[in-house]
């Protein structure tokens, strides 16, 4: 099964939105992308249905985000996207006659269930705004790295 990376690709966008802080369009955010723009247009127009982007159309125009990134958690994206499969697991007969099979299906349902609660609950705890903090940890340590290390 293929992996679901649309969570992953839409919080890119987000966070490069936020660097910039003005309009970027579709082509610029797929070059940071290193995909299609056709791709970007696709994916923001989700996000703008969900009121989290808003796009500007002629010169000067672009991409951006339409409210607080510190009022933007990763559930409102997640869920913006058409809430995507969590889990890749599953269970091999849905509707099962055998009772062994019935007791396993109620296991691995309680499993998914509580760990798909925990997932979604960690996705209402981060901000995009949380995301842009940590990149911006990052950038500094490896500042601090490279000046350490006479990269320069």
């Amino acid at each position: 099964m293929k992996r679901d990376s649309r969570l992953s690709g839409v919080l890119h966008v987000l966070l490069h939105m936020a660097e910039d802080g003005g309009p970027l369009t579709s082509e610029q955010l797929a070059g940071a992308m290193r995909t299609n723009a056709v791709v970007v247009r696709r994916i923001l127009g989700g996000l703008r249905q969900a009121g989290l982007v808003h796009s500007e159309k002629g010169h000067g125009g672009g991409w951006t985000i339409a409210r607080e990134p510190s009022g933007i958690t990763m559930r409102d994206i997640y869920d913006a996207i058409g809430r995507p499969r969590l889990m890749a697991m599953g269970n091999r007969t849905d509707a099962p006659g055998c009772l062994v099979e019935q007791a396993v299906n109620a296991a691995l349902d309680a499993s998914f269930r509580d760990a798909e609660a925990l997932l979604l609950a960690r996705f209402e705890a981060v901000t995009l705004a949380e995301l842009a903090a940590d990149f911006h940890r990052r950038m500094a340590a490896r500042a601090t790295h490279s000046q350490e290390h006479g990269h320069g």
